[in-house]
Parts: structure tokens; C-alpha cells; sequence
């Protein structure tokens, strides 16, 4: 239960109004369920002749106890009325009374549970944005260690059990404990003798029922990360759906799927079996526990030493089996509540994950670019092997610095870290002279704009691609980083122009023309510094001269970072770094480097043969 509180707390003030509603009317319902129920007994006496007692009007101020009173001028309303109209249209009236009660009653107990709504709606709302803000401001390291298909399993799957387990039960926990309690105090009320009784029994209940639902969490959790390697698997096998075909592999895909999800199935094939024993356990036993206190009442009744009279002990039971469908209530929300804990649990690893990317307490302004960017004695590891080893380097402002190494030799990792998408191990990273850990990382990313080998795009129009990140861009200037970056012309070919959808990733797009948006969107930024990781290596020579020649237009007064496998492209570049195993092996222009005979050269000669 403290888990349970916990996530209210966390979640539910900003409901505190519906909270409070919902209090007030379940209240409501408990005090209008009372005085139904009531009812029974004199409308019991009159249809059984229970009572021939003479009843006199008692003033409200008198000596005696309220509940005295208030049975004594109940009653004595009750004859006055069979003394005026007579039984039968006493009888009528009590009915009609009594139906007004309940009118009240289920009114008050649809605005309680409609109350419930806009907090189990608003929290699920709350946790899906949370979830979403906390997985666009984590670095990218985190999403190197979690498949996206269990993110996504957490964010549909598990964010939805939370409000179907936990949220779902908010009604049950804010009515059952108000009827609970009212009930119990009119047991105890009508007969503290019975309700000790009463009490001896039910814990024995309460821990059969709590003996099954201890379980169920850890079974739940079982099953939801079940599902999180099912959503996985689907993740994985679109992406690559074009090899699973190619390789005529969809019978083992499908083998291997069927495997994981038939797992899946009996896992929750358990948790479910053990949530539908709550309603069944709880009808048993409470039918058990009626059964065992309408014997020991009805032998004191019978055998004339009971403290109430017949028609008292029946609306003592009628209370009792109204005290029990709450108490049941209560034991199938303690079914519920622990499969949502798991998979609360589950978005808390979310929630809790530790941003190793700390923004400065107090951070230094840039308004301009001015100078350029140091490397100083950078060392920098994922895990236990070094990927960089004292790397230093000063990239002046304007200037054309190459990266070119085999695969692994730290080339991507080294231009990750000027953005801080990872922060250095030890050395530094200066701009301007100014650490770049010392700089807000919203500021420091304005300044730079980036083209990758594989063009990342999203679902929408040309124009919403080419402007992702650049606010209220006017239509003039999309057209013209398009016209700039070669895109303009294929573009306009298209059905509705900008406003043409490109697909999931710009599926719809070329391999060219998808990396001359991603140039358009850079080139509409205008980044002072410009990272280019690859750009055109995944292309064909003729989509590769147009690229190139976007790019070089997108190059001109900027200081840019290339890395390049086709050394063909950086010719011209004001100095190329060789990079191999984590360290620069040789540094200058591409003259001197194919003159000093060394790794360069090799790399040259190698694609030239």
C-alpha cells in the first residue's frame, strides 16, 4: 500500500478538487445507503406486527443518548402515521420514501464515481508526457543500452496497465474505506456485541484473500516483461523487414515471435487466472461469514438473550452483507493494484535514470561564435576500453577540419562530443576559450547544425522537415535552403509540393533526395559550425555529386567538421586528421599526408585500387 501512496502522491494533486468531490459524494452515499437501509425495520414491523409498543415524542435536548432519541421519534413518527392513514398507506409512504432515498443515493453515487474520471484521464495524460519529456532530455548512451521496442512497450503497454490497475481502482479506494467505516459504526451501533463477534471472524478472512494477492506483483512484472520482448521483436523485425525477406527468413521470424509471445500468454494466463479467484474467494467468504454470524445472532435471538430484536437483527445483517460487497470491492482493487506496481516499476527505470549530461548550475552565455573549438587531452570510454586516447586538436573558426579512419577508430565519437551528446571522460572541450561543460547545452546545440549518412526524417511535409527546429520559418526561406541544397526541383515534381508527405523516415524519398532535405534543414538553420558524419558515403556517384555540391554551398563561411570514408570528398579540406585506435596518428593537408607514406596513403591508395 505505501508503493500505492506513493504514486498518488506523485501524480494526483493536481486533482485535489475532483479528489475532494468524489470524497464529499461517496460520504453522500454512505449516510443516504443508511438510511434506506433503515427502513427495513419498521416497514418489517408493520407487515409482521412486530411492535405493539406506545411511542411518546422526546425532545432533542433530553438527558438521554442521540441514538435513543433518534429511534425513540422514529418510531414515533412511524405510528403517528399508522394512527392517522392507517398501515397500508403507512406502508406507501415508507416505499415512496424509500425510493427517494435511493434516487438521492444513486445520484450522489454517479457524480462520485464521475468524479473519478478527469483524475484516472488526467494521470494516465501526466505519465505518458513525463515518460515522453524524460526520453527526449536523456543522452543518447541511454538508448545504446535499452531496445526501442521495450521503451515503447513501457510507454503503451505499461503506462496503460497503470491506469487500467491503479487508476481504475481509485474509485473503489475512495468509496469502499467512506462505506466501510459507516457501515461499520451502524453495526456497531445496532449491536456492539454482534460486531465483536464480527471481528473475531473477519481477519481470517482477510488474510486468506491477502494470501493470493502477495503474489501476484511479482508474476505481473514477469508478464510485463514479457510483453516489453514481444514489442521488441515486432520493433526489430520492421526494421528490418527488407533483409527478413531478402533471406527468406520470415518462417524464423515468425517461429522465434510465436515463441516469445506464447510465453507471454501463459504468463498473463496466470495473473489473470489468480485476479478472477478475487471475486469468487470474496463472495465464498463472505457468504461464510453471514452464514456463521446469523447463527451465533439468531441462537441468542431464539434462545431469548439477544440485545436486539428480530427485526433489528435483520437490517443488522442486511448491514453487514453491505459492509461485505465494499470489503470485496476493496480485495479485488488489492488484485488490481499490484500489476500496476509492476509496471509502475517498470517506468520508474524510466523516470529514475540518471542524466549523465548535467546541465551547469550557473551556465556562461554565448551570443556568437567567434573564435573556434579546442580539444584538449580528450580521453573518453563507454564502458572499460579506451575509445579515445589524448586527442588535441584547435578547429579555427572558418576552417575545414577532416576526420578519416577505418570503422572504430573514434571518429563519430570524437564529433559527439562537441555537442556534448556524451561528455568527455578527462581533458576538455573548449569554444571561445569556454568549456563546453560550462555552456547551456540548448545554447551550445544553436550553434551547431548536423548532416548524417543516414538522413533522419520525419513523418510529415517537405516544408515541416526542412523547418524542424527553426522557428515560425516563412515559406521564402524553405525554398530557398531547397533551391541551395538541389532539393527544390524534385520537390515541386511531387503532388502537393512542400506540402507533400515523404513517409515513415522519408520512405517515399531517394537516398539522395532524402540527404538533400537533411542538407535543406541544416542549410535553413545556418549553424556557425557545421558537423558532417559521412554525408554522402551512402550514395550513388550521381546523387553524390548533387549532395556534394549542396553541401559544398552549405560549407562556404563556416567552420566544419567532416568525416569522410571517400577520401575523394575532403581533398580540399583545410587540414585532415587520421585517426586509429582512439588516438591521431598524422594531421595536415592531403599533399602532406600522401607524402609522408603512412596511414593516409594507404587509406588513398586502397580506395583508389
Amino acid at each position: 500500500m505505501k508503493e500505492f501512496v506513493k504514486i498518488l502522491r506523485r501524480f494526483v494533486p493536481p486533482y485535489k478538487k475532483y479528489l475532494f468531490l468524489t470524497i464529499l459524494f461517496n460520504i453522500l452515499t454512505a449516510i443516504l445507503n443508511i438510511f434506506s437501509f433503515s427502513l427495513i425495520i419498521p416497514i418489517l414491523q408493520i407487515l409482521f406486527k412486530l411492535s405493539a409498543a406506545h411511542y411518546e415524542f422526546i425532545p432533542w435536548d433530553s438527558a438521554l443518548g442521540f441514538k435513543e432519541i433518534a429511534i425513540n421519534n422514529f418510531y414515533y413518527y412511524v405510528t403517528s402515521l399508522i394512527g392517522e392513514y392507517g398501515e397500508s398507506t403507512t406502508l406507501l409512504i415508507l416505499g415512496l420514501f424509500l425510493c427517494v432515498m435511493t434516487f438521492l443515493k444513486t445520484g450522489s453515487y454517479f457524480m462520485a464515481s464521475a468524479m473519478v474520471i478527469p483524475i484516472r484521464t488526467g494521470v494516465l495524460r501526466d505519465i505518458r508526457t513525463r515518460l515522453y519529456d524524460k526520453i527526449i532530455s536523456l543522452p543518447l548512451g541511454f538508448f545504446s543500452e535499452e531496445r526501442k521496442g521495450d521503451i515503447i512497450a513501457r510507454f503503451s503497454g505499461d503506462a496503460q496497465e497503470v491506469e487500467n490497475s491503479i487508476m481504475s481502482s481509485l474509485d473503489m479506494l475512495f468509496k469502499n474505506p467512506i462505506l466501510i467505516v459507516a457501515y461499520f459504526v451502524t453495526l456497531v451501533l445496532i449491536s456492539w456485541q454482534l460486531t465483536l463477534f464480527t471481528l473475531l471472524v473477519l481477519p481470517v478472512m482477510g488474510w486468506l484473500m491477502g494470501f493470493v494477492a502477495k503474489k501476484l506483483k511479482r508474476k505481473s512484472l514477469e508478464a510485463q516483461n514479457k510483453w516489453s520482448d514481444t514489442m521488441a521483436q515486432l520493433e526489430e523485425t520492421l526494421g528490418g523487414l527488407r533483409i527478413v525477406k531478402a533471406f527468406n527468413a520470415q518462417d524464423k521470424m515468425r517461429k522465434r515471435f510465436d515463441g516469445i509471445l506464447n510465453e507471454y500468454r501463459n504468463m498473463v494466463s496466470r495473473v489473470n487466472t489468480r485476479q478472477q479467484l478475487a471475486h469468487p474467494m470474496s463472495e465464498f467468504l463472505g457468504t461464510v461469514l453471514i452464514v456463521i454470524v446469523l447463527w451465533f445472532g439468531g441462537t441468542l435471538i431464539l434462545n431469548g438473550e439477544g440485545t436486539i430484536d428480530a427485526s433489528s437483527f435483520i437490517f443488522y445483517l442486511v448491514m453487514l452483507y453491505s459492509l461485505i460487497n465494499p470489503i470485496k470491492e476493496f480485495s479485488r482493487a488489492s488484485y488490481n493494484i499490484p500489476k500496476g506496481l509492476a509496471s509502475m516499476e517498470r517506468l520508474d527505470k524510466i523516470f529514475n535514470a540518471v542524466n549523465n549530461i548535467p546541465e551547469p548550475a550557473n551556465p556562461v552565455r554565448m551570443t556568437e561564435f567567434k573564435d573556434g573549438i579546442s580539444i584538449e587531452n580528450v580521453w573518453f570510454r563507454y564502458e572499460a576500453a579506451w575509445v579515445l586516447q589524448d586527442i588535441s586538436l584547435h578547429i579555427a573558426k572558418g576552417q575545414t577540419v577532416a576526420l578519416v579512419g577505418q570503422s572504430g577508430s573514434g571518429k563519430s565519437t570524437l564529433v559527439d562530443l562537441i555537442p556534448r551528446f556524451h561528455d568527455v571522460t578527462e581533458g576538455c572541450i573548449k569554444i571561445d576559450g569556454v568549456d563546453v561543460r560550462d555552456i547551456n547545452t540548448r545554447d551550445l546545440r544553436t550553434f551547431m547544425g548536423n548532416v548524417n549518412q543516414d538522413a533522419i526524417l520525419f513523418n510529415d511535409t517537405f516544408f515541416n522537415n526542412i523547418a524542424f527546429g527553426v522557428k515560425d520559418a516563412t515559406m521564402e526561406q524553405v525554398v530557398e535552403a531547397a533551391k541551395i541544397a538541389n532539393a527544390h526541383d524534385f520537390i515541386m515534381e511531387t503532388a502537393d509540393g512542400y506540402d507533400t508527405n515523404i513517409g515513415d523516415r522519408g520512405s517515399k524519398l531517394s537516398g539522395g533526395q532524402r540527404q538533400r532535405i537533411s542538407i535543406a534543414r541544416a542549410i535553413l538553420k545556418n549553424p556557425p559550425i557545421l558537423i558532417l558524419d559521412e554525408a554522402t558515403s551512402a550514395l550513388d556517384t550521381e546523387s553524390e555529386k548533387m549532395v556534394q555540391d549542396a553541401l559544398e554551398k552549405l560549407m562556404r563561411n563556416r567552420t566544419t567538421i567532416a568525416i569522410a570514408h571517400r577520401l575523394s570528398t575532403i581533398k580540399n579540406a583545410d587540414l585532415i586528421c587520421v585517426l586509429h585506435e582512439g588516438k591521431i596518428v598524422e594531421r595536415g593537408r592531403h599533399e602532406e599526408l600522401l607524402a609522408l607514406n603512412g596511414y593516409y596513403k594507404r587509406l588513398c591508395d586502397m580506395q583508389s585500387f
